[in-house]
């Protein structure tokens, strides 16, 4: 169902890849919502093809852009203020960790492979906030978000140095989000449910973390669909005071000690 929430927005979408995406799922809700937006991945995940599909469906242009590259984001946006003006809404979803990847142990960190991740996963966020600020291309009460997860507050086994990734990023929202204040413009990080998106799979056992989330949860895992709900509401005009938060959409795992299903499950008397 489509209640109108963006009508007459503008913005940009960074890191859908396919249909597993949440990144995809948002751009899919926008389109429905009323907004207009361009798609932006790093040339390699454009070479996949995929996106031109949902560029397709939602009226969209895509446009390639390695966001650890500050000349990349500078035609970016340079692009969307062309087609655009002002924009009203980012949507930050880009994350990897080449440890991860090649199954280094947090204990035996290969730190070449930590920095590209961390600039990629974190600082990034920062380089696109900060393109976004120089180029004052955002509208009043406009929306920054980007995608989490709450390993950046709590211990997962081989979620790696995504970990610290993470917990960087949620603090560049919340420093950068005060400045962006003084524009009336909002930043946040939504903390999802862990979700099989093909970076989530890619992670050693999150069949296990799926799993587990799942049973901790009140209301159970979020899907990916439920999360691009979420940050529609975000992006919209219903949460203009909503800023420089970590919000968790997580079913309430978040703040769960211990759930009955868990608790059944090693229970002997």
């Amino acid at each position: 169902m489509s209640y109108g929430l963006l009508k007459g927005k503008k913005g940009i979408i960074f890191g859908a890849l396919n249909e597993q995406s949440i990144a995809w799922k948002v751009a899919e809700r926008c389109h429905e919502e009323g907004a207009e937006f361009i798609l932006s991945n790093a040339p390699i995940a454009l070479r996949m093809g995929e996106l031109n599909g949902l560029a397709e469906k939602t009226g969209s242009e895509v446009i390639g852009a390695d966001a650890t590259s500050v000349e990349d984001l500078e035609k970016l946006f340079d692009a969307a203020v062309a087609k655009f003006g002002k924009i009203d809404f980012i949507l930050h979803s880009i994350g990897m960790s080449i440890n991860v990847r090649k199954g280094k142990h947090y204990t035996e960190m290969n730190y070449d492979w930590l920095e590209k991740g961390w600039d990629i996963s974190a600082v990034s966020f920062h380089k696109v906030m900060r393109v976004a600020w120089e180029k004052d291309c955002m509208n009043e009460w406009g929306s920054i978000l980007a995608l989490t997860y709450i390993a950046a507050q709590r211990t997962f086994p081989d979620y790696n140095d995504m970990s610290d990734n993470k917990a960087y990023l949620e603090s560049i929202a919340r420093t950068f989000g005060n400045y962006w204040g003084e524009r009336k413009v909002r930043v946040n990080t939504v903390s999802q449910s862990p979700t099989m998106t093909t970076a989530g799979s890619g992670v050693k056992g999150f069949g296990g973390f799926l799993g587990y989330a799942e049973d901790m949860s009140p209301l159970g895992n979020a899907t990916a669909l439920e999360c691009a709900d979420y940050c529609v509401t975000l992006f919209s005009d219903l949460t203009k005071k909503v800023t420089m938060q970590n919000l968790f959409h997580d079913g309430g795992f978040s703040s769960s000690g211990v759930t009955q299903r868990v608790i059944s499950k090693y229970d002997t008397e």
